[in-house]
């Protein structure tokens, strides 16, 4: 774990108005600790800043747009002195099969899941560089290490998301800040209900591929494995540790779904080394 300066260190999280930023926000503050909670509608988080008092701060973000981000990161800042953990949450997925695919709506998943992490990021960096203290929590996704039909889009921004965190891990680590990628399964959230956005355009010969997991994504809404409650406890521990994990998997069903990648994928490179192989110049 990163020392913090602050018995009661201080948390950025966006995207706090549902779902795993919520319960994160909550979680955080039952501890003690303080909290700078970030949603495009800041008043659908009064009841907690109303509960904890000046721990807890309320604030419009729109990840998208820079100017709002620039106020959000400075107002906390002022508000509390420092920003200790920033928690990149904000995000949304994207039903459609590739050809499917909406321009404008395949840019705007990319604008918010991963242009508007990048731009969170670098407004809360050079105070955590100036500290050489930090820790920095992406969420990204199962749908990080693994792709399905009907999400490919959302995979395409979550594995940008995995690579963009490994590469600053490297750049950040000896600096005291660490980086953990968080990658959920099925989470009880309003992932897969009403902040899912779904292409207009069904293209029939899709109908038993994309077609049938947008189905089945649609109908697990409500019902999914995963609690946000434990993911917020479980993503304090990563916190609290003194090795850090820069990569943390969330719920079991994500371990089984990753641990299959896995084989997979060293099976594939098994099967096709010599071929990998003789690529190179002869010796």
């Amino acid at each position: 774990m990163t020392i913090m300066s602050s018995p009661t260190p201080i948390w950025f999280i966006t995207g706090a108005s549902s779902g795993l930023g919520r319960a994160l926000a909550e979680a955080v503050l039952t501890r003690g600790w303080r909290v700078a909670m970030t949603a495009r509608r800041p008043e659908t988080l009064t009841d907690i800043t109303a509960e904890h008092g000046d721990r807890a701060l309320a604030l419009a973000l729109d990840v998208t747009d820079s100017r709002s981000v620039a106020r959000a990161v400075h107002d906390a800042e002022t508000h509390f002195g420092a920003i200790d953990v920033l928690v990149n949450n904000a995000g949304y997925g994207y039903l459609s099969a590739i050809e499917e695919g909406d321009d404008a709506e395949i840019r705007a998943q990319f604008e918010t899941n991963v242009f508007g992490l990048i731009a969170v990021t670098k407004r809360v960096l050079p105070g955590m560089r100036r500290r050489r203290q930090g820790h920095i929590f992406n969420v990204s996704s199962l749908g990080g290490l693994v792709a399905f039909a009907a999400t490919g889009y959302y995979h395409a921004t979550k594995f940008a998301v995995e690579a963009l965190s490994e590469s600053l891990s490297h750049e950040v680590k000896p600096l005291g800040i660490d980086m953990t990628i968080l990658e959920p399964g099925a989470f009880r959230t309003d992932w897969a209900g009403r902040s899912m956005v779904e292409s207009s355009t069904i293209i029939e010969d899709y109908a038993e591929t994309s077609g049938k997991r947008r189905q089945a994504t649609r109908s697990i809404s409500g019902n999914q494995p995963g609690d946000p409650t434990r993911a917020a406890t479980a993503i304090i521990s990563a916190f609290e540790a003194d090795a850090p994990p820069l990569r943390l998997l969330l719920g079991a069903p994500a371990l089984k779904i990753a641990r299959e990648r896995l084989d997979a994928l060293r099976a594939n490179f098994d099967a096709w080394a010599e071929t990998t192989l003789s690529a190179d110049f002869p010796t």
